[in-house]
């Protein structure tokens, strides 16, 4: 097994086994949505299926990018995809950098086998799609047949790590020019940091049209690297661990700029998802979750997740009145007052510069 290998299959034993999730949050437990005891919907009235990328979900949740290019990897994604693919989400495989150094190890990303029709998401770093160029990172995601390309950005996991990159230059030019080439849509995705404002401006002026926000509050990466490597990392890790953009507050940054948005990070239950879609997200993205109970109970754990999740979510879709994802936008809330200060408004307010949901308390 290659270096790159080895370290994913690290990643995937300290995230089923350790600490290795913020202290923070995402603060998505500050968006409080009121419970309707008159909803007038019977359960047939709510529909939770979504369109992203052009693709019918039928349940706005994403089964986010872990692994591969090992056999592990390949266990995992196999299992995880054949669930997506069963309950109509959307599913992401880990970062492809393997296949740049042995491309044998597509096999372990390739899930067409078990999830025909999944909505698959591709997946490299941006340090590396700038070094391979668009025409090979177009033979990436053709050679796994994926429906759009996630670009990953992870400085912050990045500098913590005793060898990794530590030039960052030139990545939104490889957006750009990634979004401009290649026949599928190209994803801005952050890895447990979030998104600023500005940043998303400057994503939307280079053409992409759709981010996945990863906000701290979930799984730290910097707190991975610290278990895994040296003092030296360790230390760093442990000084980087809290660092980012809660989730929350990247996915309305987001929205506010108009992009799509995948709202991932820390997300952990149906309620997270549901608040998530509240602040305008138009999918939910989940993978710590799903690890877990895969590495608890195989497959038939993560269909169970699966199930349990998108019935969940559809029960309080009907608990806060809402038959559509959409309608959670202007479904009733409390905002807490540290989400508040993140986004500039006073406790309980709506964000700045969006439609105020009817019948929130202010």
């Amino acid at each position: 097994m290659n270096d790159v290998g080895s370290r994913k299959d690290a990643h995937l034993r300290l995230c089923a086994d350790e600490d290795v999730e913020a202290r923070g949050g995402t603060l998505l437990d500050e968006v409080m949505l009121l419970h309707e005891a008159l909803p007038e919907l019977a359960w047939d009235d709510v529909d939770p299926s979504v369109e992203l990328l052009g693709r019918r979900l039928q349940s706005p949740l994403v089964i986010s990018g872990m692994t591969g290019g090992t056999d592990r990897g390949r266990e995992v994604n196999q299992a995880l995809a054949a669930a997506a693919g069963k309950f109509g989400l959307g599913f992401g495989v880990g970062s492809q950098r393997a296949m740049l150094v042995d491309p044998e190890a597509a096999a372990s990303y390739r899930v067409r086998d078990v999830a025909p029709d999944v909505l698959l998401f591709a997946n490299l770093g941006a340090v590396q799609a700038r070094a391979a160029g668009p025409a090979a990172v177009a033979e990436l995601v053709e050679a796994i047949a994926a429906d759009a390309l996630c670009i990953h950005l992870n400085p912050a996991q990045e500098l913590v790590q005793d060898d990794g990159d530590r030039d960052f230059r030139g990545s939104l030019d490889t957006l750009a020019a990634l979004a401009s080439a290649l026949p599928v849509p190209v994803i801005a995705k952050e890895t447990g940091c979030g998104f600023a404002p500005g940043t998303l401006v400057r994503l939307r002026q280079a053409g992409i049209g759709v981010v996945d926000v990863a906000g701290a509050g979930g799984t730290t990466w910097t707190g991975v690297e610290a278990l895994r490597g040296s003092s030296r990392q360790r230390a760093v890790g442990e000084q980087l661990r809290e660092w980012g953009i809660p989730t929350a507050a990247s996915v309305v940054f987001a929205r506010r700029v108009g992009l799509t948005t995948i709202a991932s990070g820390g997300l952990r239950s149906a309620s997270c998802a549901l608040r998530a879609l509240a602040l305008g997200a138009d999918a939910a993205g989940m993978a710590l979750p799903f690890l877990r109970a895969f590495d608890r109970d195989g497959e038939a754990g993560v269909q169970r997740m699966a199930a349990t999740l998108t019935e969940s979510l559809r029960a309080l879709m009907l608990l806060v009145g809402a038959r559509r994802p959409s309608d959670l936008r202007q479904a009733p809330r409390i905002l807490g007052p540290g989400l508040s200060r993140w986004l500039g408004v006073p406790a309980g307010g709506p964000p700045a510069g969006a439609e105020r949901p009817t019948g929130e308390i202010g």
